[in-house]
């Protein structure tokens, strides 16, 4: 792995600058030789605040994180870290934006002779090259400050080709074809490559690297696309009311376990309302895998409190009805005496406190 930190003025920086965005080109300046924004990265996510203090901060002559850079084959660069730095840097240069500086609104061609002041600014960039698993350890170990690359946002980064950058095109675009499909069932945002990732965990089950270097050099995504619109229209068919309850529920990981399961939506959509409206269930999103598995710690079935526990303790005398013996309210456990899945209520009359030794012995019968 060899590692270099030099010095890029921001003149040089934004010689050639070019937003290509709009045609998926990416970004590049450094005249052409820097791929700020390659198709596999993010979207532009600073905000105005954050922006601003980029360039009130190269104003004063203060000193900005170092940067990272990729050198290629071709001898050309790929900007890995310190992108919305470097973006918010090229936007105001090329008068993209006004901001305030020493107290007067301006742009950078209403500075009047001041501009050097900004063009000679240095900036420190630490430039590598090496193999992509030392790409991917050297990233990790760079990650640690500003916008922080996702690890999604790093394998994209590192595996990229003509796979990632189609599968791009309808996972981590603002009002992509995959938020417009599913965005009532997944969390998170696409130009922070949460749906992509999501939906590689699923078909991958976790091994989402190893997906991504077996398909990194096919033409388009049409494998996944497949997968996550079947994904979709398995949720549709089972649960046909949507709920706000849904969004982000591991849905692909329940389509790989049940998609070939018997059902009839009327009885889920019977079952999914009537567990929405019981007051004991604490995790509502977890009724889906409940009906599907009938496994309750989906549910985080609501426990007894305290008041309870000591009121059931004091009507006891501190005996547990097991086994006859007395013990510390500490020594003891509540339960359920009739269970909360045939029917039990988590209230005083259910309750009842036993002895750990015998709670376990019930809880394993």
């Amino acid at each position: 792995m060899k590692i270099e930190l030099t010095q890029i003025t921001i003149g040089e920086l934004v010689d050639g600058y070019a937003d290509n965005s709009a045609t998926e080109e990416g970004i590049v300046g450094y005249g052409g030789r820097l791929n700020i924004r390659p198709k596999y990265q993010r979207e532009f996510v600073y905000d105005e605040k954050k922006r601003n203090a980029v360039i009130d901060t190269v104003w004063k002559g203060f000193p900005l994180n170092v940067m990272y850079w990729v050198r290629n084959k071709e001898g050309n660069f790929e900007l890995l870290d310190g992108q919305q730095r470097t973006i918010s840097i090229c936007q105001f240069v090329w008068g993209e934006f006004l901001m305030t500086l020493d107290g007067n609104l301006t742009d950078f061609k209403g500075l009047m002779g001041l501009q050097k002041r900004i063009t000679d600014y240095k900036l420190q960039v630490y430039i590598c090259e090496g193999t992509e698993e030392e790409q991917i350890d050297w990233f990790q170990v760079i990650n640690i400050a500003g916008e922080r690359l996702t690890q999604q946002e790093m394998f994209n980064a590192i595996y990229n080709g003509p796979w990632i950058n189609h599968a791009k095109r309808r996972f981590s675009k603002t009002n992509c074809v995959a938020w417009q499909l599913g965005k009532d069932y997944m969390s998170g945002s696409p130009i922070r490559q949460d749906y992509l990732e999501t939906v590689l965990k699923w078909i991958s089950d976790g091994n989402i690297r190893e997906y991504m270097i077996a398909h990194r050099s096919d033409e388009n995504s049409d494998e996944l696309w497949q997968y996550y619109q079947d994904v979709i229209h398995w949720v549709n068919t089972h649960f046909t009311e949507v709920r706000k309850e849904m969004k982000g529920v591991q849905w692909g990981e329940m389509y790989n376990k049940h998609k070939d399961d018997p059902f009839k939506e009327s009885e889920l959509r019977e079952r999914v309302k009537e567990l929405m409206k019981d007051s004991d269930v604490k995790k509502k999103s977890g009724i889906y895998w409940y009906v599907m598995d009938g496994n309750e710690k989906h549910l985080d079935i609501r426990a007894f409190d305290d008041n309870t526990r000591r009121e059931v303790y004091e009507r006891q005398s501190g005996v547990c009805p097991f086994c006859g013996e007395h013990f510390a309210i500490e020594q003891m456990e509540a339960d359920h005496i009739t269970p909360w899945s045939k029917g039990g209520r988590t209230v005083a009359e259910n309750c009842q406190m036993l002895c750990r030794e015998c709670n376990r012995k019930k809880g394993g019968k």
